[in-house]
C-alpha cells in the first residue's frame, strides 16, 4: 500500500545521477529497501539516524525512512522528497508520525515495492522534465500522418535535441522503412512485447536503431506480434522520462493499447486533407481520439476543394488549427526521407511548430 498526505511533491532530480538515503535500523526492513535498490539500479547510503553531515540528509535526492527511524528524524530539516516505509498495515499512528517528520507519502511493504522501485529508478536514472509528446494522426487513410510525424522528428533532431520517433502503427509498414534504416541494427516493437513493469529509459534508447541522428521504434517485418496495453505503457513512459522531444506516428483506432499511448500524449496533431469527404472522416476519428488526448489540434493538407482553407477546415471539426502542412508524397526506397531538407516548406512547418510549442530541456 502507498498513500499520499497532503505535502508539496518533491522536484524530480535535476539531471543528477545518485542513490536515495535509507535511514533504519530493523534488519529485514533494510534488506528489503537494499533490494528493491538493486533492482531500481541504486546505490543507497545507510544510516541509523539524521547522517552528522549536513548534506548527507539534505541533498540526497530521496530519503527512506524506516517506521522505526522516526522518532529518530523528527528534528531533521525539513525537505521534499520523504518517504516513511513501514510493514504494519493496520498501524493507524504512521500517519501522525509520516507527519511528525514531514514526509511525502506513506508506503507499506510489500504491497508498495513495485511503486518504492520506479521511484527510486527515477532517481538513479538523473529524471528531470519529461519529454514534450506528439502524437500525429491522419484524419483519413493517406492523409499524411507518418510523413509529417518523421519530418517533425527530423526537424527537432536537426536543433540538437533529444528526439525519439515511435511507430505505433503495426500495420503501417514500419517507419524504419520510411527513413531508410529497415536494415539499421537495433530493438523492434516485437522484442518488448514482454516487457513487465518498468522499463529503463538509457536502457531503451540505447538498444533502438539510431537513423538521421534520432532513435526510431518501429516494427518489424515478421509476423503480426500483439504487444500487451500494460508493455506499451511502460515502453513509451520510459521513451519519455528521458526528457527532449517524443513524437509518436498513431493508427486510425484507438483500442486499449493506443488509449494508453494517448493518454501519455502532450498534443495531438490530426492531419486533414482539404477536401469534405476527409473532414467527415476526421470528425468520428477526432471523436474517438479527444476521449482520450487531452489537446486536439487540426493540421490542414492542401490542396483545398473549393470553399475551403485550413480556417474553415478547423471550424468544421471544432478544433483549433496548428497550421496548414504542404504535401509531400513519401519517399520512394533510399531517398531523402521527408522533411531532411532544412528549407524545404515541410521542415519549414516542423521548425515552425517546435517554435510556437518549445521543448524544455532537450537540448543534448
Amino acid at each position: 500500500m502507498a498513500g499520499t498526505i497532503t505535502h508539496d511533491r518533491p522536484p524530480a532530480a535535476d539531471g543528477r545521477q545518485g542513490g536515495p538515503l535509507i535511514v533504519t535500523e530493523d534488519a529485514v526492513l533494510l534488506d528489503d529497501l537494499l533490494r528493491l535498490c538493486a533492482a531500481a539500479g541504486a546505490r543507497p547510503e545507510v544510516h541509523h539516524g539524521v547522517p552528522e553531515h549536513r548534506d548527507g540528509w539534505e541533498a540526497a535526492p530521496l530519503v527512506l525512512v524506516g517506521d522505526d527511524a522516526a522518532r529518530r528524524v523528527r528534528g531533521a530539516p525539513r525537505r521534499r522528497g520523504v518517504v516513511l516505509v513501514g510493514r504494519d498495515q493496520d498501524d493507524s499512528g504512521v500517519w501522525r508520525r509520516a507527519v511528525e517528520i514531514g514526509a511525502d507519502h506513506v508506503l507499506m511493504l510489500p504491497d508498495g515495492e513495485q511503486w518504492l522501485v520506479d521511484r527510486i529508478a527515477d532517481v538513479a536514472e538523473g529524471v528531470g522534465r519529461p519529454a514534450l509528446t506528439v502524437g500525429v494522426l491522419g484524419g483519413r487513410g493517406g492523409a499524411g500522418a507518418s510523413t509529417l510525424a518523421c519530418a517533425l522528428a527530423l526537424t527537432s533532431a536537426r536543433r540538437e535535441r533529444r528526439t525519439l520517433l515511435v511507430d505505433a502503427d503495426p500495420l503501417g509498414g514500419g517507419l524504419d522503412v520510411l527513413l531508410g534504416g529497415e536494415a539499421a541494427e537495433g530493438l523492434r516493437w516485437p522484442a518488448f512485447a514482454g516487457s513487465r513493469g518498468r522499463v529503463g529509459g538509457g536502457a531503451l534508447e540505447e538498444s533502438l536503431p539510431a537513423l538521421h541522428a534520432l532513435r526510431v521504434l518501429s516494427w518489424d517485418r515478421g509476423e503480426a506480434v500483439a504487444v500487451p496495453p500494460r508493455a506499451v505503457r511502460a515502453v513509451l513512459a520510459a521513451a519519455r522520462r528521458r526528457g527532449g522531444a517524443v513524437v509518436v506516428d498513431l493508427p486510425r483506432r484507438v483500442d486499449e493499447g493506443i488509449a494508453e499511448v494517448l493518454a501519455q500524449i502532450d498534443v495531438g496533431l490530426l492531419v486533414v486533407p482539404g477536401e469534405l469527404r476527409a473532414i467527415a472522416a476526421a470528425g468520428r476519428m477526432a471523436s474517438a481520439a479527444g476521449m482520450v488526448l487531452r489537446d486536439l489540434r487540426v493540421v490542414v493538407r492542401g490542396p483545398f476543394a473549393p470553399g475551403l482553407d485550413g480556417p474553415e477546415v478547423a471550424r468544421l471539426l471544432g478544433l483549433p488549427l496548428a497550421g496548414e502542412v504542404p504535401y509531400e508524397a513519401a519517399p520512394l526506397d533510399g531517398a531523402a526521407p521527408p522533411g531532411s531538407a532544412a528549407r524545404g516548406p515541410l521542415a519549414r512547418f516542423c521548425a515552425a511548430f517546435w517554435e510556437r510549442i518549445p521543448v524544455e530541456g532537450g537540448v543534448a
